[in-house]
């Protein structure tokens, strides 16, 4: 897997601004717990914004459950347009800033992943969160592409099937202290990475047929 990221060690208590790169694509990221810069982010990404609706990769991770009688809270929220991505350490968060509420309830967006109504489901036990529009990619995927084994499908191989490349998810990184106040460089970009190709996938299997998209995977793979 073609993959890197430069970390920019911003010298604040605020925030950090991180570049990851996925084989071509260089994804721009956000990672903070102030929602003044929650606002900010929403505002200049809405800016930018030229399709209607908009398509977002939405994730979230929580520090791992080692007790039935323990229900973890989601630590970050996720949010991925085009190649800019925000993660948000929700846990750490004095507020939940407006434009979010409003940003994950607007209509002219749609909200992409895998699993998606779980994790939705989740931020709304957690913190009284609703997305209106959301699309389970598995089901996108296996509509598609014809092929109804991708219903149960995870996001590694959704990547390789529609995008025709490698994603690592190393279970060391998956079940880390995503409760941390600082996230580590490995749990950035693989936090970054799950929202971003979420979107690619979504984008992918929206502005192809069924046969250009396996085509393009099929090549991608092979090479």
């Amino acid at each position: 897997m073609t993959v890197s990221i430069i970390d920019y060690q911003l010298t604040n208590d605020t925030h950090n601004l991180y570049d990851i790169t996925f084989f071509t694509d260089q994804i721009h990221t956000l990672v903070t717990n102030t929602p003044s810069l929650v606002d900010q982010w929403i505002t200049e990404t809405q800016q930018l914004l030229h399709q209607n609706p908009t398509i977002v990769g939405l994730d979230v991770e929580w520090r791992p459950n080692f007790n039935r009688h323990i229900e973890n809270p989601i630590a970050t929220l996720q949010l991925c347009i085009d190649h800019k991505c925000l993660i948000f350490q929700l846990i750490y968060s004095p507020t939940i800033p407006q434009s979010l509420v409003e940003f994950l309830l607007s209509e002219n967006f749609l909200f992409v992943g895998v699993g998606i109504g779980s994790d939705v489901e989740k931020l709304v036990e957690d913190y009284g969160l609703s997305v209106r529009n959301t699309v389970d990619l598995r089901n996108l995927a296996a509509e598609k592409l014809g092929m109804r084994e991708l219903k149960n499908a995870g996001l590694k191989n959704l990547v390789k099937e529609v995008l025709g490349k490698e994603i690592n998810k190393p279970k060391r990184v998956t079940m880390s202290r995503w409760d941390n106040p600082w996230l580590t460089p490995d749990q950035v970009q693989y936090a970054c990475l799950d929202a971003f190709v979420s979107s690619e996938i979504c984008r992918r299997l929206n502005s192809s047929s069924a046969a250009a998209a396996t085509a393009t995977a099929t090549a991608g793979a092979s090479t």
